[in-house]
């Protein structure tokens, strides 16, 4: 019994220092850094934060803000939407411009005597409407050419490039000139769409209220 005795505290006596120079050595060992995690947060858009920033509108100049709500950039070539924007954008500022204008300064004939928003109907009786639709036809198949190889890659024009800038403002090549007219054109249609609006609904003159 003794000897059991004797046996037993020495174990106990080897167990408990080979416990205390385990726990000294372990002070000596780095810390194992904790496992990444597989998750990635997906960035959010800076004009809408409670939706995804789609993909790809940071390589255009006024895209950066990533103001894409019904996802259209996923579904049709960026490209092709930079031109459609600017193109609608530049048509917006001179008719903005253009239907303002009328309503002070008015061309000699009868047919010019009638404010912005009847005008349309004038020119379809007319047929001025018809040269219009005319013209516009032949800029648009013209420029067909240009806007096919931008969306398919065979050229390096830029959407909305169309090396027609008589006053130099350099728009091709200068992003402050590039995203001054993609707001100011962002802008123009949402100001034309409000005269429209406010013209069908008997403000027909300006201010429009």
């Amino acid at each position: 019994l003794l000897l059991l005795r004797s046996s037993f505290r020495n174990q106990s006596m080897q167990a408990l220092v080979v416990a205390v120079l385990c726990g000294s050595a372990a002070a000596f060992m780095a810390p194992v850094a904790p496992a990444a995690s597989s998750v990635v947060v997906a960035a959010r858009s800076k004009a809408i934060p409670f939706l995804e920033a789609p993909e790809g509108l940071e390589a255009y100049v006024g895209g950066e803000k990533g103001f894409d709500p019904l996802g259209v950039s996923k579904i049709v070539p960026l490209s092709f939407l930079r031109e459609a924007e600017l193109k609608h954008g530049r048509v917006a500022m001179l008719a903005t411009v253009g239907w303002i204008f009328a309503d002070f300064v008015k061309l000699p004939g009868e047919v010019h005597q009638v404010s912005s928003l009847k005008a349309h109907d004038v020119a379809v009786a007319s047929g001025a409407m018809t040269q219009i639709l005319i013209w516009c036809g032949v800029i648009e198949f013209v420029s067909y050419v240009a806007i096919k190889g931008t969306v398919t890659g065979e050229t390096d024009r830029a959407p909305g490039d169309y090396a027609f800038d008589p006053l130099k403002f350099n728009k091709a090549t200068d992003p402050v000139m590039q995203l001054k007219e993609i707001e100011n054109g962002r802008l123009a249609m949402l100001a034309f769409s409000g005269i429209v609006t406010q013209a069908a609904l008997g403000h027909e003159t300006f201010p429009y209220m």
